[in-house]
């Protein structure tokens, strides 16, 4: 119980290195834990985290242990020459083959030396933290896993903190992402609809119109074919026809040119009318395809936000469930050694019950033999006031 309070006492300042993400997050008010598990969590989390600390200074230092032996104390400096040699014996069998028997040997006293150095370390806070800033560490892949394992501590003290309200505004949040995108798909697939419309019409009109130009075009050719065949047959029929007829030709060429002219008129009205239709319906075009594009864009962003936003949920969720495998076999191993504390409580308890019981007992006893003592006492104090009163009855009557 003690080496537990010096570990949490040391690992309090870490509390302090919660993200500003997190923090931004949560209600300030609910920065602490409000139950006894999730304190024994975070307990145990910081215990851990000034173990792998301790762990990652353990080289160095034996590595110039005349330097800290001063500092140390001989009980340390002995500790960790004893995990020295073992560590050199368990390379050395790395090295070679051998008895896999005398392997786990060795293997188990290495484990038990360097439970026994982290023991002597965290009952001397002082000592930890005077070597912690006094040892040169290099950067290794120990620092990765510690401020791995540092953030994992922040997580779960976002996670404990997390209310099921929040859990369900986030399923709530995504359920309206997923129904806003399909009601965007069903927008655009409306919008394309009525762009195919649109240009269908277009097209249904300007190829009206362009069989009306094309009838027009013939029926001018036509005539034109026409004329010239009449002036050819009355050139045909004579001179004699020819003073005669003059005038009324000319009459006639004069009537067929106004009709040429009148017709070529409204020829070229039709023309400008189809080409005036024809810019509106090209504007009217642009437009559509303006907004499609902008509609396209809009959705393009709109999606890849979305899909930014999904990819970062898939992430924290995926290394949400790494996480959580690793805190449920670091639960199984707690419940295991919470069941052999209480057994070892309740065997305590049993123990401080029948000593209770014991001197209850005593006490009782005493009380009797005090009890049947002054009984003793008082009885015999009578007798001997009965006597003398007996012995000066007897003085008198002889008198």
């Amino acid at each position: 119980m003690e080496q537990r309070t010096l570990v949490k006492g040391m690992a309090t300042p870490r509390k302090a290195g919660i993200p500003l993400a997190v923090m931004k997050v949560l209600d300030p008010r609910q920065l602490k834990p409000d139950s006894t598990e999730a304190e024994r969590i975070l307990t145990v989390l910081d215990e851990t985290i000034v173990k792998l600390e301790i762990t990652r200074l353990i080289p160095r230092i034996t590595a110039s242990l005349d330097r800290y032996a001063r500092m140390l104390g001989p009980e340390i400096t002995s500790s960790l020459l004893e995990h020295q040699r073992l560590s050199m014996e368990i390379q050395h069998l790395h090295t070679s083959p051998g008895d896999a028997k005398t392997m786990r040997a060795v293997e188990k006293r290495l484990k038990c030396s360097l439970r026994n150095i982290l023991r002597l370390f965290l009952a001397n806070p002082l000592l930890y933290h005077g070597l912690k800033f006094e040892v040169r560490v290099k950067e290794s892949p120990a620092d990765v896993f510690i401020k791995a394992f540092m953030e994992f501590r922040d997580f779960t003290l976002e996670r404990l903190l997390t209310t099921p309200d929040e859990e369900r505004e986030m399923i709530q949040f995504m359920k309206d992402i997923s129904l806003q995108v399909e009601k965007n798909t069903e927008i655009i697939s409306a919008l394309q609809g009525e762009l195919a419309g649109v240009i269908q019409t277009r097209d249904e009109e300007v190829s009206r119109k362009d069989k009306t130009i094309e009838d027009l075009k013939t029926t001018m050719e036509d005539l034109a074919k026409n004329c010239k065949a009449e002036i050819r047959l009355i050139m045909k029929e004579g001179e004699k026809q020819k003073k005669e007829d003059e005038k009324a030709s000319q009459e006639r060429c004069a009537r067929l040119k106004e009709d040429i002219q009148r017709l070529g008129t409204q020829f070229n009205a039709l023309v400008l009318e189809h080409r005036a239709s024809e810019l509106v319906l090209r504007k009217e075009k642009c437009k559509a395809e303006k907004e499609i594009q902008e509609w396209v864009q809009k959705y393009d962003t709109d999606m890849t936000e979305r899909q930014t936003t999904y990819d970062e949920l898939q992430a924290v969720y995926k290394e949400e469930k790494e996480q959580l495998s690793v805190l449920m076999e670091k639960h199984a191993m707690l419940i295991q050694e919470y069941t052999l504390i209480e057994e070892e409580r309740r065997i305590l308890k049993e123990k401080e019950e029948e000593a209770a019981r014991e001197e209850a007992r005593r006490n009782k006893a005493a009380t009797c033999i005090q009890a049947f003592w002054k009984g003793y006492l008082v009885r015999s104090f009578y007798k001997s006031v009965l006597k003398k009163g007996k012995g000066k009855g007897k003085g008198k009557g002889k008198k």
